[in-house]
Formats: C-alpha cells, sequence, structure tokens
C-alpha cells in the first residue's frame, strides 16, 4: 500500500510517517518547504521521500497526486494557528489553506478513486454544554475562523468522496513542534506560579497514538467520521497541567482561574471539547491508551 501524507513537518505527520515504515508500508511525505524542516530525530521520517506541496495551488496538487498514484492519502496538512486566524489580512489565507487546500486533494483522491483520511478537530461544534459530541452529529457551529475554515475542509471531503475517514481530535501533542506540554514545561522552569483555566473541558491527544489508529484505519473500509483522543477520562487545562508537574517532577504551583478570570483570546474557545469515542470500539479498532499513560511515555521522550 503506498500512502501520501501531508503536513510531514508537523506533529502528526512526522508519527504517520514513522508509523508507516514500522509497518513496511511505502510512505510519500510532503509539506510546503522546499526540503524537510521537521526534527531531525533519525527517524524513518527523515529518510522517506520527501515532496515539496503547496496545497492550495490546484494543479500542483493534481500533477503530484496523479504521478505518485497513492492508495491512500493520509491529510494532516493545516493552518492550525487559531488567534492568528482572527486576522483580517489571514482569514482568506487560513480558507485557502483548511477548506480550499483539502477539497484539492479531494477532487483528486476521488479522480484516483483513492482513500483519504481528514484530521478535523472539536472546534467545528459551538463547544457549549456537558454532553460528549458524537462523530455523526452535524449541528454545526464553529465559533471561531478556525472551526469554519475546518468545517469546510469536511465538508469538502464528505460531499466528494465515498472513501473516507474524517477524524476529528484535540488537544495534540507530539515530539515535532509546539504544543501545551512543552509551553508548561517552559514556564514551570521559570516561574513559582502559573495560572490555567479550569472551565474548559476535553481529553489530550498524543500523535504517536493516533498515527498507530490512522493506519490501522487505512488497512479497512470502515469509512465515516470518528473522534479518536486518548481514553483516561474527560479533564481541565488546569488538570492537565497538575499532572504535567506531578510527572515531571515540577513543584512549581498551579491555579485554577475561568476562562474570564485568564482573559479573552484573540479567538474564543470551546468550553466542552469532550468527544465521543466509542464508535471506534464499535467499529473494531482499538482505543487509544489513556492520556496519564501517554503523557508518561512523552515526557521521556523530550526529558531524556
Amino acid at each position: 500500500m503506498k500512502i501520501f501524507v501531508t503536513g510531514v513537518a508537523g506533529q502528526l505527520g512526522h508519527d504517520v510517517m514513522n508509523e508507516l515504515a514500522k509497518r513496511g508500508y511505502e510512505g510519500i511525505g510532503s509539506d510546503v518547504a522546499p526540503e524537510y524542516t521537521g526534527i531531525q530525530d533519525g527517524s524513518a521520517v527523515t529518510k522517506m521521500p520527501y515532496v515539496s506541496l503547496d496545497i492550495t495551488n490546484k494543479n500542483a496538487v493534481e500533477q503530484t497526486l496523479e504521478q505518485i498514484h497513492p492508495d491512500v492519502v493520509i491529510h494532516c496538512a493545516a493552518w492550525t494557528a487559531v488567534d492568528m486566524a482572527e486576522d483580517d489580512d489571514k482569514v482568506e489565507k487560513v480558507r485557502a489553506v483548511n477548506a480550499g487546500g483539502t477539497e484539492n486533494i479531494a477532487l483528486v483522491c476521488k479522480k484516483l478513486d483513492c482513500k483519504m483520511v481528514y484530521i478535523s478537530t472539536d472546534y467545528v461544534f459551538d463547544g457549549q454544554g456537558e454532553t460528549p459530541w458524537d462523530p455523526d452529529c452535524k449541528d454545526y457551529k464553529p465559533m471561531n475562523v478556525y472551526g469554519q475554515t475546518k468545517l469546510e475542509g469536511e465538508l469538502a471531503v464528505s460531499r466528494n468522496l465515498e472513501k473516507y475517514f474524517i477524524v476529528r481530535i484535540a488537544w495534540v501533542f507530539g515530539v515535532n513542534g509546539k504544543n501545551f506540554i512543552k509551553t508548561m514545561l517552559n514556564v514551570g522552569k521559570t516561574h513559582d506560579t502559573v495560572r490555567v483555566v479550569k472551565d474548559q473541558i476535553g481529553t489530550p491527544t498524543y500523535t504517536y497514538d493516533l498515527a498507530r489508529l490512522l493506519i490501522d484505519m487505512v488497512e479497512t473500509d470502515k469509512y465515516g467520521y470518528y473522534h479518536a483522543t486518548n481514553e483516561g477520562g474527560y479533564i481541565s487545562w488546569y488538570d492537565f497541567t497538575c499532572e504535567i508537574y506531578r510527572q515531571a517532577g515540577y513543584d512549581t504551583k498551579v491555579i485554577p482561574v475561568t476562562t474570564e478570570e485568564y482573559g479573552v483570546s484573540k479567538a474564543a474557545r470551546p468550553f466542552n471539547s469532550r468527544l465521543d469515542r466509542s464508535k471506534l470500539v464499535k467499529n473494531g479498532f482499538t482505543p487509544l491508551p489513556t492520556w496519564q499513560d501517554a503523557l508518561s511515555r512523552y515526557l521521556k521522550i523530550i526529558q531524556g
């Protein structure tokens, strides 16, 4: 099986390429830079074929994918700078990447009759209430530009293809790139106390674990919408920070605050990021390990 992966310089794309190598699949990575710009850790992703591709360039996407002719495209590339997406001069760029770029890929997948995996987000919902979001829920009410454009990407996939997996994730962390854990560790080194919101609830997603699940998925024809975060229960960012410091051996004091007390960010954030993952088990997929276990494994890597 030949698998084309976009966004390999990001957290998830990096781990997807390594998972493909572990299983002996032919993986071709891509990103917008002329050469691979992700972490140079000697892992398989740095040794596998790499193609420079601007997914907003429809002709380039068509030519590249037709030449490679993959069996599967795992589309990890996205504009993920949530606050910056709200800037007036960035909105169309964000839409070009998250919606237009995704549609460019979906149209070629349709032409080639290949499977497509689209990575989406809990931000397609309104983030209200306390009920976990069902993967097949169509009550979309994105609360910011990022969420709206990711929803447009979802629709570009579902309207053009039949052989697709739309996988929503939340609170992502991985070795290759910036994330909440790395930020909290850096802050904890230089501050005695840190203020963290307690009223935004969800579950973290470790890209190493997610990559395994995604390859499990493309080995099947169990298409549709899925939610995939780590197991271990729903928590707040405050809870997550406390566990990060506990496992990392920090004595930094964590002070819980409301979103309002913390201060308004440029983009609205969801209070309810609870994603219902039960469809994974119903369709025979192995759930991700607990986020506590994932955090432990992750800290061993980044702390040495």
